[in-house]
């Protein structure tokens, strides 16, 4: 059977070169190539330009040629810059200007522009070929379009310079001018020669790297052959290659050389995306605008029927296998059954299409040999497109055919149709892209395939044992030391144990748990009696269903309920009911509503709604990702001797987790799938993770647990609405030997927003719901409650098919991120040394004041620190308040001469203080950040209310006498409590909602 050569998306063709250099060097160098322009602004009065470039770089500058009559020019020319002090390359700027030549006045006109930092210039075996949208030279310019280069250091002297010119000496000598246009810098010529005035550098004539490079391309492109369908052919015509992401880290060194984030500019469903705009947008294009669109084969097998019986007992265990090249899946196979019932999808990539005919065979399971029943073929170039919102194509019944064509006994129902991955069977079928060609089973398609998740919807459950009447304790003549323990599933509190002198204790302590709906654990109360050292004894024992304890909003009472106390001895419920006696328990229950069950800290929540849905206000906006492709992964795993990884990405919003199908080894996967989230809160984080799949059965599955790759977040306020952002993020995380680049992930996010005006309404109100400020949690309280909604997420999640594992959902929720570590302590004090820079201008102020610089100055402020001194003193050294262990770790010998279970328990007591203290730096730090934020616009829509405010305020304060004005703002700091209230007011939660730094904390 014949295979047709590969066809990848075209590209421009570029312009052949009539000669080409190379130039020896002895000193690393910055290279630029001039790859091409695209959509340029036409100046020429004809509707076109006449385009070149113009590049600075160190006190250098080159030019390319000019394209005449070309909106989108191709120049790839290469220029080469000497370094002056390679040290300082991060300090230098590269500018590149793109004009239009004007030949009647001999003058140019601005296109464009870019500017890189010298951070861009990368290692030449990590430089690719990356589009810039081009910038504006002031507030009045107007450009369009982009710019590719490719930028990058070497000290290779086999890299080609495609510039012609002719010896160093003649070019300088003869034409400076010339030597600019060309691609010489005139000022860096002195640097060619030696002492003696030799040419240290010498040009040598090579083939054209355009013809190398395309003669490369395709001999690369030969053995990988596949089949396209025509429709598609057609369509890739006039698509562009996806834009290659850099990677920022060189191959040849073990630490990365830059973390931070690249904007691209990629093809999408919708068009190319450039500044955050599409441009030459596809009209027919679907819902799934975020993602490059991807086509699959699809085949549903539906069922069989009057399928022959092949076995001497006249059985039939038939499962069907769909098999287009060296890729193959496998329904599940029936025992002893002729009319079997499957209903399985399978999706074959365009990158894995390796023939032109599809086979679907029936066959019939056996233990040594399946045995074959018969086949139904397919030609490719006759399957049909469908696109949604068409309706799902109709299964039909085929007749099915033996080895040599003719018709055999039985039927078989299909559905053979060529979709993107909007379509609705994609996220259930086995894809070929997800499995390797041996691996095709359907137990092993269970745990690869994507999915959505709905995490549960979580409550807090308050228990307030208040007391307990006529205990009986099994010793008489001894009044109990009671307590009472109650557990919700794994979750289990005591209140304190109480010595009284009678039978009718009284706790009053409140106790806080979580459950998840639909409630599958009940609510069990035992009164225990502490007998001895580490023996308690059963006194009594209620057990309360969650669905019949009340449900409350708000902070309204609830009543209390007496309960009796059931005997222990008996074992089952009805039993329990029967046998009664006279102890009681007075309790109050109640399932809080009002709160939100933080499973996340509040830093970087992706959900602030309270559990009751009647308190959820409308949503103002939706939320768009598109998870493009990853590169740069670094191998998690052996297979067959090399490194490679099977990888999947995990995002989570609000009750809304999904999971991309699993790409099996691949270190640049591309995923291509586009999921939607409902935004309540632009003060809320999206957060997407990249793992490592260890489910698949290899030998090398790291204990079965996922590994994580890295992870990214991205803080809604700070995105522009209807803008599309298409980052490379880069994926990090904290090794031993320290922070690691895993890769990059390749996103496009987009926010629309639905109602302006209830957005800017949720900037006055407070970050969480009201029942948070009216009957705050301690931190203890909300520590051990967020760890129990996570431990209940994670196994609600867990028990979905394919499970979402428990590594990921802690991993995504950073279920120790309020744990002690040194690392985040000094992440946290620089922080908050950045956001206190303005302090050590007041330490120099006070420097200046000792040297008596402004004499003035410094005589009032010892006036003032006289005053201070004069006040009367305080004894502010706590010697009064220390505890015993206190002042014996205080007088403690250095090194320590206690026991080890001493100083074991002063360490822990250490790591408990040194968190705390931890968690007020990142605090202190945030509201710091918070302000920064607000003056650098990255919330945008938060500085411009805070301007418009600043400027009605000031209109305010100019018409109305500062007496009056000074009197209002007095009587309403000494209102009377009355008018107090317990929730924040508006500025505080606007200030609260700003952005902050933490979201980036690792």
């Amino acid at each position: 059977m014949p295979l047709l050569s590969k066809i990848s998306p075209n590209l421009p063709k570029p312009e052949v070169l009539q000669h080409t250099y190379i130039c020896y060097y002895e000193q690393p160098q910055a290279w630029v190539d001039v790859i091409s322009a695209h959509n340029l602004l036409p100046k020429d009065g004809q509707g076109s330009s006449n385009a070149f470039v113009e590049l600075y770089f160190d006190g250098q500058r080159f030019r390319t040629t000019i394209k005449e009559k070309d909106l989108s020019p191709v120049w790839n020319e290469s220029f080469y810059f000497n370094i002056s002090d390679p040290s300082n390359l991060h300090y230098l700027t590269l500018e590149a200007y793109i004009y239009n030549n004007v030949k009647a006045t001999h003058s140019s006109s601005f296109l464009g522009k870019i500017s890189l930092t010298g951070n861009s210039f990368v290692p030449y075996s990590d430089a690719v070929v990356l589009h810039y949208p081009l910038e504006k030279r002031g507030i009045f310019s107007r450009v369009r379009g982009e710019l590719g280069l490719k930028v990058y250091i070497t000290d290779d002297p086999t890299i080609k310079s495609s510039t012609p010119m002719p010896a160093a000496e003649s070019l300088t000598d003869k034409d400076p001018g010339l030597a600019q246009t060309q691609g010489v810098s005139t000022p860096s010529m002195s640097s060619f020669r030696g002492d003696k005035g030799e040419a240290r550098h010498t040009f040598h004539h090579l083939p054209n790297p355009g013809q190398e490079s395309q003669h490369q391309h395709h001999s690369s492109a030969a053995p990988d052959t596949h089949y396209v369908p025509k429709y598609e052919v057609d369509q890739m015509k006039s698509e562009p290659q996806p834009t290659k992401l850099v990677r920022m880290y060189s191959a040849s060194s073990s630490q990365p050389v830059d973390y931070a984030l690249k904007e691209t500019s990629p093809y999408l469903g919708g068009g190319r995306v450039v500044g955050g705009r599409v441009i030459h947008g596809d009209k027919t294009a679907s819902t799934y605008d975020l993602v490059e669109r991807m086509y699959f084969l699809y085949v549903r097998v539906v069922k069989a029927r009057e399928l022959p019986a092949m076995d001497v007992t006249g059985s039939l265990d038939p499962f069907v296998e769909a098999r287009i090249g060296n890729y193959k899946g496998i329904t599940k196979h029936y025992e002893k059954q002729q009319n079997p019932v499957w209903n399985q999808v399978f999706a074959f990539s365009k990158d894995r299409m390796q023939a032109s005919v599809l086979e679907v065979v029936v066959k019939d399971k056996d233990l040594i040999k399946d045995d074959f029943v018969g086949i139904v073929r397919f030609d490719i170039n006759e399957v049909p497109l469908r696109v949604p919102p068409d309706s799902p194509l109709a299964p039909e019944w085929y007749r099915l055919s033996d080895k040599k064509g003719e018709k055999n006994k039985g039927e078989l129902m299909l559905a053979v149709w060529i979709g993107t991955q909007a379509d609705e069977a994609f996220s259930d079928a086995w894809h070929s892209d997800a499995a390797t060609p041996v691996d095709s089973s359907p137990g092993a398609s269970a745990v690869i395939r994507s999915k959505v998740y709905h995490a549960p919807r979580l409550w807090y459950v308050r228990v307030n044992v208040i007391e307990a009447q006529d205990l009986f304790a099994t010793e008489k003549n001894r009044f109990p030391d009671a307590y009472v323990k109650v557990q919700i599933g794994n979750q289990v509190m005591k209140t304190k144990t109480l010595q009284a002198r009678n039978l009718n204790p009284l706790w009053n302590e409140d106790l806080l748990f979580v459950a998840a709906e639909p409630f599958e654990d009940h609510l069990l109360i035992s009164v225990e009696d502490r007998v001895g050292p580490g023996k308690d004894e059963i006194l009594g024992r209620v057990i309360l269903p969650l669905n019949s304890v009340d449900r409350r909003a708000d902070d309204r009472m609830i009543h209390s309920r007496w309960f009796n106390l059931e005997k222990p001895v008996a074992v089952d419920v009805d039993q329990l009911k029967k046998d009664k006696f006279s102890s009681r328990i007075h309790l109050r229950v109640c399932l809080d509503g009002g709160y939100h069950v933080l499973d996340e800290s509040t830093h970087y929540s992706s959900d602030l709604r309270p559990t009751a849905k009647q308190l959820w206000r409308p949503s103002i906006g939706v939320l768009e990702l598109g998870i493009l492709n990853a590169v740069g992964l670094h191998p998690m795993k052996t297979r067959d001797g090399r490194g490679t990884s099977d990888t999947y990405c995990v995002a989570k919003y609000g009750h809304k987790w999904v999971r991309t199908r699993t790409l099996v080894d691949n270190l640049s996967p591309k995923y291509n799938e586009q999921y939607t989230w409902e935004v309540f809160d632009p003060s809320t984080v999206l957060t997407v993770g990249v793992f490592d799949n260890s489910q698949l059965g290899d030998k090398d599955s790291n204990g079965h647990k996922d590994l994580k790759i890295g992870k990214v977040r991205i803080r809604i306020s700070t995105l522009e609405a209807g803008r599309i952002y298409t980052h490379s993020y880069p994926l990090l995380v904290l090794h031993p030997t320290g922070v690691k680049k895993m890769g990059e992930l390749h996103l496009a996010i987009r926010f629309s927003c639905t109602s302006f005006v209830n957005m800017l309404y949720t900037y006055s109100k407070p970050l969480l719901p009201k029942m948070h400020y009216v009957r705050p949690f301690n931190v203890m309280q909300l520590d051990m409650l967020r760890h129990q909604a996570v431990n209940i997420v994670a196994a609600r999640l867990g028990r979905a098919e394919p499970p979402l594992r428990k590594e990921v959902v802690e991993y995504m929720s950073d279920v120790d991120s309020h744990l002690w570590s040194m690392r985040r302590s000094k992440a946290n004090f620089f922080r908050l040394m950045t956001v206190f820079s303005g302090v050590f201008a007041v330490g120099k102020w006070f420097t200046d004041i000792c040297m008596w610089k402004n004499p003035i100055t410094t005589v009032l402020v010892h006036v003032l620190f006289l005053m201070l001194v004069l006040l009367p003193g305080t004894d502010s050294a706590h010697s009064f308040s220390l505890h015993v262990s206190d002042r014996n770790e205080e007088f403690d010998t250095f090194p320590t001469s206690r026991n080890p279970e001493l100083v074991r328990m002063r360490y822990d007591r250490l790591r408990s203080v040194a968190g705390r203290i931890q968690t007020v730096v990142g605090d202190v730090a945030t509201q710091g950040e918070r302000f920064q934020a607000l003056l650098s616009w990255r919330d945008p829509r938060a500085t411009a209310l805070f301007v418009t405010l600043c400027l009605i305020a000031a209109l305010v304060l100019y018409v109305t006498p500062f007496q009056v004005v000074a009197a209002l703002a007095g009587f309403f700091m000494m209102r009377h409590p009355r008018f107090r209230h317990r929730m924040p007011s508006a500025p505080i939660n606007f200030f609260r909602r700003l952005p902050a730094r933490t979201d980036s904390m690792l």
